[in-house]
């Protein structure tokens, strides 16, 4: 192994990691090509020419090129992340066995990503991630060439309420560790503080204070910074000074909040050198209308201050190029989405497991970047993610059913058995705001059955959901999804086993066996669904709850209680 001018030590170590995965036994790291045996050329651009591959120096920043042949294999930047982006490719490519003499096709990659910022804020309201989650987050984002991870948990009492406090020795601590774990995973960092429920600002007081915090965060690594004013009031003020200042209405608070913003950008971005432009969320983050508070921002915030917009509404089900084009008028700044989705804060009994959807080719490029709010669930959430990295990072070849089997087939390890349980219980997990339809594998088995009457197949699938817990409880590599989704693999279980019950119930009908009570149960396939069922409605509500086909409650006094408890599937 050759190392070059755009190689760092994380980039080896995932070369090395691969290559052993393949089967190397001995990899010699050194300042030449060997005499014989395969040479890897890590960061070393050069070594292309012998493969007739063009270089990387007309890539633009974190864009790589990946050749194999000619007895050798290249990883070469455009800089170092964009060498580590070319290790984590050739971990996909390279095969995994545990002897030598793994082949590999020859191969060039030319490869770089469609928006410069690519990544997750942790901004949901509720219970926050774990130390260990978020650790494991910043694993993840490496691994999936996103580069951006926005802490800012609305319940971190050090980001709002206590803004002005400095941590605790224990969580400076910790926030440090997940610095360096972010530097060696070529991911920034981002300290997002939110002053708003209490800032005045017009206080130079106020003003240093914010100083004086992030300074305490830069000392211990971080070197991105935001503050967000969002979910605020803007018509009352937090002290008197603002009001004789500025006077009343969005406009005020839109120069005021420039006002700020600025100073913090040239009394602390401006004065350390290697930090990154100041991000921002405003006030009206949720559209594109004109209005005086966006008038004010856009004429008297720094221009080189990023702002956060989550699209039009707050989680858009759709989002264009028009849209982003409009925002960065109407803000006259560079735009970085706050992407709500596959946040699931405000419907706490739902996994949201579907694809990212509905973002219109193109619109990477006219935006700073792109950073996605998860679940409450941090592992659950890596299933949505994957196709977030992926539409980010090459949004015109994004097609989100292939980017989400994918995603699939890789967090089940490979493993086919245990692919088909996480797909089934994905798919009745699937509909959200972007994702209109609900459980779409299941709604075709629900579509063939009434147009075959193929119930021996129907029950088959039945029966696989309903297993599907107890797979990926004993075989899913990552168990941390397990304890996330624990309340829902239960749920799936009895609504599998409630479900083929309500089939059984349907089929006896269809054969005129079924008597309800004594009479005629003609009427109880009515509650039998002609379309996908729900995965959120109460399906005690809408579903034969009957252990036989000889009972069949329809009346919420008379049927048992729900077999399962807590959140709904």
């Amino acid at each position: 192994m050759v190392t070059g001018d755009t190689s760092d030590e994380p980039s080896v170590k995932v070369v090395e990691a691969a290559l052993r995965r393949a089967g190397a036994q001995r990899i010699v790291r050194s300042d030449r090509a060997g005499g014989s045996g395969l040479t890897v050329h890590v960061g070393v651009s050069a070594a292309l020419a012998d493969q007739h591959i063009e270089g990387p120096d007309a890539l633009p920043a974190d864009g790589y090129v990946l050749g194999v042949g000619a007895d050798r294999i290249v990883l070469a930047g455009r800089d170092t992340t964009g060498t580590y982006y070319a290790a984590q490719t050739l971990r996909q490519i390279l095969p995994r066995q545990n002897h030598p003499g793994a082949e590999v096709d020859g191969l060039a990659v030319r490869d770089w990503p469609g928006t410069a910022l690519r990544g997750v804020i942790e901004g949901f309201y509720g219970t926050p991630w774990s130390h260990e989650a978020r650790l494991d987050q910043l694993d993840y984002y490496g691994e999936h060439k996103m580069n951006i991870y926005v802490y800012s948990p609305k319940d971190d009492a050090y980001l709002r309420e206590k803004w002005r406090d400095q941590y605790p020795a224990e969580q400076l601590a910790q926030i440090k560790e997940l610095t360096d774990r972010a530097v060696q995973r070529h991911v920034e960092f981002t300290y997002a503080l939110s002053p708003g429920l209490s800032v005045c600002y017009s206080s130079d007081t106020d003003a240093k204070a914010l100083v004086d915090k992030f300074q305490a965060i830069w000392d211990i690594g971080v070197r991105t910074f935001a503050v967000p004013l969002d979910d605020i009031s803007y018509t009352d003020w937090n002290c008197a000074a603002d009001k004789a200042k500025w006077g009343t209405g969005g406009g005020a608070a839109g120069a005021a909040q420039a006002y700020l913003l600025n100073k913090v950008n040239k009394e602390f971005i401006a004065t350390h050198p290697g930090a990154q432009p100041l991000q921002m969320v405003p006030t009206e983050y949720y559209n594109v209308s004109a209005t005086a508070y966006k008038k004010a921002l856009a004429e008297q915030l720094d221009p080189n201050v990023l702002v956060e917009w989550t699209g039009v509404g707050v989680i858009a089900p759709t989002m264009t190029v028009a849209q982003a084009k409009a925002a960065r008028t109407v803000f006259n700044h560079p735009i970085l989405t706050w992407d709500n989705y596959p946040v699931n804060d405000y419907v706490t009994n739902r996994l949201l497991l579907g694809p990212f959807n509905g973002r219109e080719k193109g619109l990477p490029g006219e935006l700073a970047g792109i950073t996605a709010n998860p679940m409450i669930q941090p592992y659950a959430s890596k299933l949505s993610l994957y196709t977030v990295a992926d539409y980010s990072w090459n949004d015109a070849a994004y097609d989100e059913r292939g980017s989400w089997l994918r995603g699939l087939n890789e967090y089940a390890g490979g493993d086919a058995r245990t692919e088909k349980a996480l797909r089934a219980f994905a798919d009745i997990n699937y509909s959200s705001a972007l994702n209109k339809q609900e459980a779409p594998d299941l709604a075709g088995e629900f579509a063939r059955y009434w147009q075959s009457g193929d119930a021996d197949r129907l029950t088959s699938v039945l029966r696989d959901l309903g297993k599907c817990a107890g797979r990926l409880r004993s075989s899913l590599p990552d168990r941390g999804f397990i304890d996330d989704s624990g309340p829902w693999l239960d749920a799936t279980e009895s609504w599998a086993t409630a479900t083929r019950t309500a089939l059984r119930m349907v089929e006896a009908a269809r054969a005129g066996r079924v008597r309800r009570r004594g009479s005629s149960a003609s009427s109880c396939p009515r509650w039998w669904p002609r379309r996908s069922p729900s995965p959120t409605q109460d399906l005690t509500a809408t579903r034969c709850r009957s252990s036989s086909a000889t009972g069949c409650w329809t009346d919420s006094s008379t049927r048992p209680p729900p077999s399962t408890t807590g959140s709904s599937v």
